[in-house]
Parts: structure tokens; sequence; C-alpha cells
């Protein structure tokens, strides 16, 4: 199943904030949340404290993307953690459509978006509410559309770094990245609305890299390494090993032999 939104329209319904300049997409998100009457796109030329994963710093040189959409999601946590895939999707099929489908993008779990095997792109999720219920979503995204940010930092075994520039050629500003993201992303938002999880998981999974291949998983000091089967209906990485089949709802995974 793949994204059948025309080009020329603006997801109905969906509002959108460009700005020079902010700390974090994903902060002002949550600083605007409580004012916003639907979903709203929130994008910024520079970022001055872009936040990754596990509180990592995510660095934006001039000319990338870095935006946030914040929603009311509906359902409770385990239904806004699900809203990555969504996103991974869109990123994915944003590239294809701006970039043609030779484009050699692919998904690593549990929300990457990789070009010729580096990472050109992250998504992160982060909330606020109580007692369950999820107030307001923010799901910020960052793509190195113009150059990939510097490796000096990187971990050992961690994916590199690449930017769509230098690895294709190909130039894509962040206001039409923007545009072809918002429709892609309202496409599978919807799909998922209506048939549920199950089909974004099986695009997900069409678009998988490694998918049936031995990764390591590593969460804190734990490491488990097996074949990359999949994810379930939760979004949970699947691995089979000499442990037999495993569900593992967070870490940070590494291809072995790299």
């Amino acid at each position: 199943m793949s994204s059948g939104t025309s080009l020329s329209v603006w997801p109905q319904g969906v509002a959108r904030h460009v700005l020079e300049q902010v700390d974090s997409t994903n902060a002002e998100a949550m600083r605007m949340a409580p004012a916003l009457s639907g979903p709203t796109w929130i994008m910024a030329r520079r970022q001055t404290a872009g936040r990754g994963r596990r509180g990592r710093a995510w660095t934006d040189p001039p000319g990338n993307f870095a935006a946030t959409l914040v929603l009311r999601p509906e359902g409770g946590p385990a239904d806004a953690a699900r809203l990555s895939f969504v996103a991974a999707l869109a990123v994915h099929d944003a590239l294809r459509q701006l970039c043609g489908p030779q484009l050699n993008v692919a998904l690593k779990w549990p929300n990457d978006v990789l070009l010729n095997g580096g990472k050109l792109s992250g998504i992160l999720l982060e909330s606020i509410g109580s007692g369950g219920a999820i107030q307001a979503l923010a799901i910020g995204i960052g793509v190195n559309l113009a150059a990939a940010p510097e490796t000096g930092l990187l971990e050992p075994g961690a994916t590199r770094p690449v930017g769509l520039l230098g690895e294709t050629g190909l130039a894509v500003s962040p206001d039409d990245f923007l545009a072809a993201l918002a429709r892609a992303f309202d496409d599978w938002h919807r799909q998922m609305r209506t048939y549920g999880f199950g089909p974004i998981r099986e695009a997900w999974q069409a678009r998988a890299t490694r998918l049936g291949e031995t990764i390591i998983a590593r969460t804190g000091t734990t490491e488990t390494t097996g074949r990359f089967d999949g994810i379930d209906e939760t979004g949970a990485l699947i691995l089979s090993g000499p442990r037999g089949r495993q569900a593992i709802p967070a870490a940070d995974i590494y291809f072995a032999g790299v």
C-alpha cells in the first residue's frame, strides 16, 4: 500500500507554522499545544537545541529539515507510540515522491530512515498528559537534506549519518519537503485510523532494512542477537535466536558484522 495523495494539496484541517529559529521544534510544539485547535506542523529553519532519542543531541546544519507535528492522538500511549511507524512511512514516501522511486531509502527500527545504508532521518516522539491519557503528542522529524552532521560524536557501531545532497546530488528545500511529508503523513494516518495498525505494519516491514538478517539489539547493558523477523502488532521488534522468538519493545539496533 502506498501514499496516493495528490502532490498539489496541503492536507485539509492541518495547520503549519514556519519559524526562523527555535530551541527545539518539539519543545515549541509542547509550548503551543494548549492553544492549538487541530494538528499542526511546526518547522524551524534553525534549531539551537535539537533533541534526538534517549536525550542525545540532534545537530542540523543549515538547509536541513527540522519539524514537529503536534496533535491529540486517539487512544492511549501504545496507540500514540505506533504513530512513529506512520511518520517513518511518511518520510520514506515523501523522499521517493520528491527524488524518484530509484532512491535507495529504507526504514530501520524503531524510527530511523536510511539512505544508501546511512542514517538520513530520525524521529522522536514526546508527549504530555496524565493518568495514562495523552493530551498532546509531538512527532519530531529531522532529515539531513543539505548535509550530514559531524561524525565525531558517533557511538561505536552506530549507523553513519548521510546527507541527501551529498549522497545523490539532489537538492530538496525544507519547505518542499514539509509539504510532501505532511501529505504523506495525513494519508498514512487516515489509513491507520480506518484499518488499524495491520496495514501500517505490513507497509513498514516491506520497506525495512535487514529483514530476515542477523542484527543486534542493545538496551542498557543487555545485548540480544538474532534474526530480525519484523515487528509485532504493538510495534515491538521480533528477534529469533538461540532462546527462541523474542519481542523487544525498546532498544538500539546495530548490524552484525558492521
